[in-house]
């Protein structure tokens, strides 16, 4: 794949101060010319409800949010971890776009990283993450990881990363996600 990578990346976390909205805006100001990279949030896509989708169809959010996984070359999704798992917003946003026809995430090169204040980052929601993904067909890659643990440790007030090894770690994640990227 020649040219510039339209990377869209999807905060799991509602929170206006989320860790994991930071993490996707660092990582936004560190990518290569080669890439641009898109933030989306999941607020105010609703729960899903099939009697709801019966009677409505897909949520016009759910619709935009499925044709811009389309327009992606590549997605990448930054989730928090609650109680062990992932976050019910961000497994309610794709079991929404998994109801969507042509499935925007079959075949999609995937990237999965997070950040949380526990010391074990977010290793066991990014696995739960890409169980749901098998069942989306996305392609999710497996190496490097990228777990941001003690976030609140990492990150100033203003979002900024104050700690300079991660810096160095998000790089090289950062370079081997667009090779990733680039093989599809």
């Amino acid at each position: 794949m020649a040219g510039k990578l339209k990377i869209l990346a999807i905060s799991g976390s509602l929170r206006e101060q989320s860790y994991n909205t930071k993490l996707l805006n660092v990582l936004k100001d560190m990518v290569s010319g080669a890439m641009d990279m898109e933030i989306v949030r999941l607020k105010g896509i609703p729960v899903y409800d099939g009697d709801d989708e019966d009677a409505s169809g897909v949520p016009e959010i759910v619709q935009d949010l499925a044709a811009r996984i389309h327009a992606a070359d590549g997605v990448l999704i930054s989730t928090p971890e609650y109680n062990f798992s992932i976050p019910g917003g961000l497994k309610n946003a794709t079991d929404w776009v998994s109801r969507v026809k042509n499935q925007p995430f079959k075949d999609k090169r995937v990237g999965i990283v997070g950040a949380a204040q526990s010391p074990v980052g977010t290793a066991r929601s990014q696995y739960h993450l890409r169980q749901n993904l098998v069942g989306l067909e996305a392609l999710t890659m497996n190496k490097p990881e990228l777990f941001v643990s003690l976030a609140q440790n990492k990150f100033d007030a203003d979002g900024y990363l104050t700690d300079e090894s991660s810096r160095k770690i998000f790089a090289v994640w950062l370079e081997a996600f667009e090779a990733w990227v680039r093989r599809g």
